[in-house]
């Protein structure tokens, strides 16, 4: 898997083995970083993104400068950070850069974040789909084969997203505007929630440089709220949703030879029971039968990997 391992400098006074682990999980809307001291988070604190991909390298530099201001630097054996959008060495390299003025001496490592949510799942082997801001599954098998799905970013793919679903909310308000009809439940609540008054100033709205992914993504519990609340074309694009992120984690399964487990996290994957239903079935249909929920956050995956790492 494409990531960026950096150990200490050369003649850098290195902290002691026995220093802190800081996890850093950087998703497109925000940064959450926890200090591990001993085995024990004894620090949390979330920031905004420091994803290159969806902010400035000057506003993640800043929100990462707010994080350690927080969690502390200082005396750090390593840092093991997942990140969306890491699609070469490169890009891995770029992050590992931002971060080490912030822990000298420290081992600072970057992978895909769907590495972290394989690991919080108490997995060394499977599948995880990430389903948030951004979708992607990635996996790996007891050879050490790798496979990935997805994870193209939204203009390319993240079917099943936040941004998907929040996007999908606007191309049903702009349809039913076109046919005539007037603004059903979900495009009130996607009207008010964007500040406008009619659905054609959607299409501006969402061309703007003042709106964004984030944005969007954000605009995804309105769809769920309305589903929720019965909403049928709400239902629909839910159960889509579940079952566009199926077919990640399938062709990942099948890449792979595996089983499972295929383990759902992220925003939407551990929040939203009509997606992960729709996501259970068609795994089901397929013949996939171990599917988990991730139950803690992927950051708390980070120790399990240090330790694999050795």
């Amino acid at each position: 898997m494409t990531h960026s391992d950096i150990p200490p400098a050369a003649g850098a006074a290195s902290p002691a083995a026995s220093g802190a682990v800081i996890g850093l999980d950087i998703g497109g809307t925000k940064t959450r970083g926890v200090r591990f001291e001993g085995g024990r988070a004894v620090a949390d604190e979330s920031v905004g993104s420091a994803n290159v991909q969806n902010v400035s390298a000057g506003e993640a530099a800043g929100n990462l400068a707010e994080l350690f201001a927080r969690i502390g630097g200082g005396s750090v054996s390593q840092v093991y950070a997942g990140a969306g959008g890491i699609d070469t060495d490169d890009d891995a390299a770029a992050l590992a850069a931002l971060i080490a003025p912030h822990v000298p001496g420290a081992r600072i490592t970057v992978v895909h974040d769907s590495r972290l949510l394989l690991a919080a799942g108490g997995a060394s082997t499977g599948v995880a789909v990430i389903a948030g801001t951004g979708s992607a599954a990635w996996g790996r098998n007891a050879q050490g084969e790798e496979a990935r799905a997805g994870g193209w970013g939204y203009l390319l793919g993240d079917e099943g997203s936040g941004y998907w679903l929040g996007r999908e909310a606007v191309r049903h308000s702009l349809r039913r505007m076109n046919q005539g009809l007037d603004p059903d439940e979900l495009t009130r609540a996607l009207l008010d929630s964007c500040g406008v008054d009619h659905p054609n100033k959607l299409i501006a709205l969402f061309h703007s440089p003042a709106t964004g992914r984030r944005f969007w993504a954000q605009r995804a519990r309105l769809v769920v709220d309305a589903a929720d609340a019965g909403h049928a074309p709400s239902q629909a694009l839910i159960n889509q949703a579940g079952l566009d992120l199926a077919a990640l984690a399938g062709q990942a399964v099948r890449q792979l030879g595996i089983e499972g487990p295929v383990i759902l996290g992220s925003g939407l994957g551990m929040n939203v029971p009509r997606l992960q239903e729709s996501f259970r079935r068609a795994l089901t249909a397929a013949g996939i039968t171990d599917v988990r929920v991730l139950r803690q956050e992927p950051v708390f995956g980070v120790l399990q990997l240090v330790a694999e790492q050795g």
